[in-house]
């Protein structure tokens, strides 16, 4: 279970996180890269450098979803000790902090979500600062290790978390030096080195930062609520498209251990289908799936209107599911 309250930070449970003060290196840092996009104007387009930059959107969101998110953050199924390790980089790769960073501030997310101290909610606070301000802050760029013990006890997740900066790194390196060798020996398919750096590195990760941060953003404003939660979570297919299956947000607020986020077979969710396959081949195993009882929740309640209602004005007949129910088994030790 998610540490007891007097275990968070002070700024998760004091208003303190209302307080906006920037942190200078990190937007210079967010800023250059979406400057860097604006560099596809001297270097120009093909279809090669195109692929390579949609390829690398898909699978560092992958990393995202089915890493830092599903895997760090909900511990929704089991891997080895290797494939952790992998999934960690993959998700630095994302140039979105470690993954020890990453899933402390996301459980913090559930166990307040859409309250006063929930650090990304647009309920909340303004849309603005749910999509992208709150990352910016100098307030929430420490990792909480107390608060991810799971994962902090494995010495190289401490150092990804640490050196987050090596995967970007090494990407825009090899992205450089693959385009500088396709311009040398396939100069057919287009790209230079500094045409597959702009597309594969700066566009690519602008697109993936954008399509991360609508879950924070959008879908907790825009959808349907199947179920009724204490937040304001919603279903979202076009975020869960853009986001390989993380827009069905009302059904993973319900039953968050779920591996699965999508759980009908027209949600689809790409990111439970690769872990699928992926079980096929013993790369991942023990994908956590919700009970009966919340399919049969579903089912009772279909058609009704889930709108959101704040803690104030709900009567006492609708008292939505708790965050302690919803909690059930998240963060046991795998």
């Amino acid at each position: 279970m998610l540490p007891i309250e007097n275990e968070v930070p002070v700024y998760y449970t004091t208003g303190e996180n209302k307080k906006r003060k920037a942190d200078l290196l990190l937007n210079v840092a967010f800023v250059g890269i979406h400057l860097g996009c604006l560099l596809v104007l001297w270097v120009g387009f093909s279809w090669t450098a195109v692929a390579v930059c949609l390829s690398l959107y898909v699978v560092r969101m992958f990393g995202l979803t089915a890493g830092y998110h599903r895997y760090f953050s909900h511990r929704s199924y089991k891997t080895s000790r290797w494939f952790q390790f992998m999934l960690g980089f993959l998700g630095t790769s994302s140039v979105q902090n470690g993954p020890l960073w990453w899933a402390s501030h996301h459980r913090l997310h559930h166990r307040y979500s859409d309250t006063e101290n929930d650090v990304h909610s647009p309920v909340s606070n303004s849309v603005w600062w749910s999509h992208v301000g709150w990352i910016l802050s100098k307030k929430f760029n420490k990792t909480e290790h107390r608060l991810v013990p799971d994962l902090a006890r494995f010495p190289e997740i401490r150092w990804l978390n640490r050196y987050h900066i090596v995967a970007p790194l090494f990407m825009a390196a090899l992205l450089y030096v693959s385009g500088q060798l396709l311009a040398q020996h396939a100069p057919e398919l287009g790209p230079t080195g500094l045409q597959l750096l702009v597309w594969g590195f700066f566009v690519s990760t602008t697109l993936l930062y954008h399509g991360t941060f609508t879950v924070n953003s959008l879908a907790h404003l825009v959808g349907k609520r199947r179920f009724n939660t204490t937040d304001d979570s919603r279903n979202n297919p076009l975020v869960a498209l853009i986001t390989l299956g993380e827009g069905w947000h009302n059904n993973h607020h319900r039953y968050m251990s779920s591996e699965r986020q999508g759980f009908y077979w027209w949600e689809i969710d790409i990111s439970h289908m690769v872990l699928t396959m992926f079980s096929w081949v013993g790369l991942v195993w023990d994908l956590r799936t919700p009970p009966e009882s919340v399919y049969a929740e579903a089912h009772a309640h279909r058609g009704e209107s889930n709108a959101y209602v704040p803690p104030a004005n709900r009567p006492a007949t609708t008292e939505p599911v708790s965050v302690e129910e919803r909690e059930e088994e998240v963060f046991a030790e795998s």
